[in-house]
């Protein structure tokens, strides 16, 4: 058997059973697990884990261990620099873009009309999931976490909150995306980039009243809804504020 003395630290210590949590704990295992092995073992997906020390030297996610050592897992910190580290957590992309599972519908829809590149349908399967999301260069969002501990998986975030809203505030801070939000930009129901559109361009699609108010319009080439800025828009504007609000006060 294998002795290990184990601590998480940040937000890992919400996959992990309630004594376990802000404390070292004792762990015995049987053989020499791998690094990846050892934590996913214990709750924390390896996605979210940045810097694993083991008996205070950083190493990768494939290092076994040994009897008696200590290890220590980080996830990933936004006001530490741990560039001199080891990392096992990937380099931030430099252009963020999303993957969603059937459960979180709802967020992909308002990662779109933050201008995110998100797709989402009801129907994917765990391994298409994974694969995607490598292939893609996509962070995955999602709540199982079965699919997060899958090795093909790079990106990944499990949303701790259930209500979307809340969920979007938990990405927003996560992957720091204010900087990189362009509202507006996305067709919420398809993920299409919108273009410009005149009054003389949507003049029959879209209701008489509504022409006759507005002059600035978007339409979608791929699903060629059309919009404006109505009642709903003033309503995701205010969103939008609150989460710029989130660079002032992190």
């Amino acid at each position: 058997m294998t002795r290990l003395q184990v601590r998480f630290y940040g937000a890992l210590n919400d996959f992990l059973a309630p004594e376990r949590r802000g404390v070292e704990f004792a762990h015995t295992v049987q053989g020499s697990p791998s690094v990846k092995d050892l934590i996913e073992s214990l709750g924390p997906p390896h996605p979210e884990v940045d810097v694993v020390l083991v008996d205070g030297e950083a190493v990768d996610f494939s290092h076994r261990v040994g009897d008696g050592q200590r290890v220590a897992v980080y996830p990933a910190f936004t006001s530490i620099d741990v560039t001199p580290m080891v990392r096992v957590g990937p380099p931030a992309l430099p252009e963020p873009r999303f993957l969603l599972d059937v459960g979180l519908g709802r967020l992909a829809g308002l990662l779109r009309m933050l201008g995110f590149d998100t797709l989402w349908r009801n129907d994917y399967a765990d391994d298409v999931l994974a694969r995607q999301s490598r292939e893609e260069q996509r962070i995955l969002l999602t709540r199982d976490l079965g699919v997060l501990k899958r090795s093909e998986v790079i990106h990944g975030y499990f949303p701790r909150e259930t209500d979307p809203s809340q969920q979007l505030v938990e990405v927003v801070r996560r992957f720091q995306l204010t900087a990189h939000m362009r509202p507006f930009s996305r067709c919420i129901p398809c993920n299409g980039a919108l273009s410009g559109a005149s009054p003389d361009e949507v003049r029959g699609r879209v209701p008489e009243n509504v022409h006759a108010t507005f002059t600035r319009f978007q339409q979608c080439p791929e699903c060629k809804r059309v919009f404006w800025a109505g009642s709903h828009h003033d309503r995701m504007q205010v969103i939008i504020d609150k989460l710029r609000e989130l660079e002032q006060h992190p």
